[in-house]
């Protein structure tokens, strides 16, 4: 093992640590730490990070079912939408787009720039959000009942995060806390189960069939990861909530200039 890949599984660890204390964000770490320390392309990369996020996204939100932080309701009737959405959009739209989506000039705009590009103003917008001075309201809607908006919102981020080849915490998150009413805490919990069905789905009826997977590596990362969310999951408990939203929010905005920067400045 080369020193470059233990840093790589010390990555491994920290994914799960702000999956655990924010709900979300393992997909920003993964897909770096995968493609430019252990050197897998892209469609590797982006494939074992949805097994990765999934299976860690899982174990996280069975620990904080048990600590009754999870949403059930919101779960249902947030993420069962955003499966289908996530879904639809990996077998049919994902695959239909063009490598170049148009040209300027000389100056071509790939499917990767749009995707990433993307990818980054929407985690901008939701740290946006997250930094807002709004108070936080009491939950008003009975998520049990049928609601248009929630169904419809589900889908819409589901297809989002579908397009982008991430978990969808940094959305996820803000849209439980905005159309279901969770504070940041059970926003933050039940996000890792929504994350852990989208990314998964995605995963096993998609790169899985198709893919030779290497489970060992997978299997050695994820351990690692699991590690880093139970105790995550563990401080999330006793951090206040205002920090907890800036720490998601700035972390975010980082990562989102980090790959505006690495995909149109750089790249």
């Amino acid at each position: 093992m080369q020193w470059i890949e233990i840093f790589g599984y010390i990555g491994a660890f920290f994914i799960g640590l702000i999956m655990g204390v924010l709900g979300g964000g393992g997909s920003i770490l993964a897909v770096p730490i995968l493609a430019y320390i252990f050197h897998f392309d892209e469609k590797i990369a982006t494939a074992y990070s949805l097994f990765i996020v999934g299976s860690t996204g899982l174990i996280g939100g069975f620990k904080q079912a048990t600590n009754k932080m999870v949403d059930w309701k919101a779960v249902l009737n947030f993420g069962l939408p955003a499966v289908i959405g996530i879904t639809v959009t990996r077998a049919f739209v994902v695959p239909a787009l063009p490598d170049i989506l148009f040209n300027i000039n000389t100056f071509e705009f790939t499917r990767r720039m749009g995707m990433f590009g993307l990818f980054a103003a929407l985690m901008i917008l939701a740290a946006i959000s997250m930094l807002s001075d709004k108070k936080e309201k009491k939950r008003s809607n009975d998520l049990g009942n049928f609601h248009p908006l929630i169904l419809s919102e589900g889908f819409f981020i589901g297809a989002l995060t579908g397009l982008v080849g991430a978990g969808g915490g940094f959305l996820i998150v803000p849209a439980l806390m905005v159309i279901a009413q969770l504070d940041m805490k059970k926003a933050s919990a039940t996000s890792l189960v929504i994350i852990a069905i989208n990314s998964l789905t995605g995963f096993f009826l998609g790169d899985a069939t198709k893919t030779d997977i290497n489970w060992n590596f997978l299997g050695v990362f994820v351990a690692i990861a699991m590690i880093g969310i139970i105790v995550g999951t563990y401080i999330n408990r006793y951090l206040p909530v205002k920090l907890l939203k800036r720490i998601f929010a700035y972390f975010i905005i980082a990562m989102a200039i980090f790959i505006f920067i690495e995909e149109f400045i750089i790249g």
